[in-house]
């Protein structure tokens, strides 16, 4: 009888590369052998040892597997030898670099200290031509840039905030006037919303259907724009809108001027806003002197966004302007007001859920 000392060996000899398993290992192997996403060489490997575990012959497993017998006697020596680390890819050495280091960072350089002439940003072709004498293709230089999580074709907005030693003193003193309301007082939010386009479709509206969303067509014409100015309670929620004919001081005072017709006299009246040119203007400061019920808190610079009307601005920009269709400035304005009017039905405070953990990428 020949001798196959890799598989079933002669009779009364004992296999060097004889495959036993303990509880814990056989529970790993039927796990890749059954995953459906394994790649299909680790669950080839995985059958081979469960195989010779089980006492099948390396003739019999490789025609099961529909393998070589060399490949079957391949994975049972490496399981003998190295276990469940025998079963992975040995490294392979590949191709050697055709390009040094030197070219890597020539790459790196570039697109991280240098603008290409007459364009905004890098291309994977134009930073190749850029380095034509170093050989490399369009498709080289991606791969490099992936490595290095390099992008230069992506973009995101920064604003370097000046120093501003008062900042969190400020947001503090606002926040806590969102939280509690000083007696005998009503917190009252100011900002404007300028500039929305007063927009119609040149062809109807498609309405949905089951299985089909609502179709806009795309082309519009315009009439004009409108500018509003709004006043929101803090702690009620209610909100009263005018329009803004022009953002300047003579119009802000005007405003200022009806909320203090209209609120209640023995309220004080704790007037958040941001600092805005017609909310800082010698004339705005001067009124604001003579009427000293009104309590001013501005947000920080560049924080206008802590200013609460904000939200109502996003409310009402998301339900009324996008996909609203107006046939002229009037009717854009009459919108709004039957908008806020609709609001203030149920109007009520904004509840802030920021508990002061870092926002984490999606």
């Amino acid at each position: 009888m020949i001798d196959r000392w890799w598989g079933a060996v002669a009779v009364g000899v004992p296999s060097p590369w004889q495959v036993t398993l303990g509880g814990a290992e056989r529970v790993a192997l039927e796990a890749v052998a059954r995953k459906a996403t394994a790649q299909a060489r680790q669950v080839q490997r995985a059958r081979i040892v469960l195989a010779a575990a089980d006492g099948t012959s390396s003739e019999a497993i490789a025609d099961d597997l529909r393998c070589g017998v060399d490949t079957v006697r391949r994975w049972r020596r490496r399981w003998c030898e190295q276990g469940m680390d025998g079963l992975a890819d040995r490294k392979r050495s590949g191709r050697p670099r055709r390009y040094t280091p030197e070219d890597r960072l020539r790459i790196v350089a570039t697109v991280t200290s240098q603008r290409p002439e007459g364009d905004s940003q890098w291309t994977q072709a134009g930073i190749a031509t850029f380095l034509s004498d170093t050989g490399i293709s369009r498709s080289q230089v991606g791969r490099i840039l992936r490595d290095l999580d390099l992008k230069p074709h992506r973009v995101r907005g920064w604003l370097t905030r000046p120093q501003d030693p008062a900042f969190f003193t400020r947001a503090a003193e606002v926040c806590d006037l969102y939280r509690h309301c000083p007696a005998n007082s009503v917190v009252i939010s100011v900002d404007e919303k300028t500039a929305m386009g007063a927009r119609s479709r040149r062809h109807p509206t498609v309405p949905l259907a089951p299985g089909r969303a609502e179709r806009v067509e795309f082309e519009y014409r315009r009439h004009g724009t409108a500018s509003i100015t709004a006043a929101l309670n803090v702690h009620t929620g209610e909100v009263i809108t005018e329009e803004l004919p022009r953002n300047d001081s003579k119009h802000f005072i005007r405003f200022l001027h009806r909320l203090d017709t209209w609120i209640n006299k023995e309220l004080t009246i704790h007037l958040v806003m941001d600092n805005g040119s017609s909310h800082t203007s010698k004339a705005t400061r001067a009124w604001l002197k003579v009427h000293p019920r009104f309590v001013v808190h501005h947000t920080p610079k560049h924080a206008s966004w802590l200013n609460q009307v904000e939200i109502f601005f996003s409310i009402l920009g998301r339900r009324l302007i996008r996909r609203g269709e107006f046939t002229s400035r009037q009717n854009l304005l009459d919108r709004i007001d039957g908008f806020t009017i609709a609001y203030n039905e149920d109007a009520h405070p904004f509840r802030w859920t920021y508990d002061g953990s870092p926002l984490k990428a999606a």
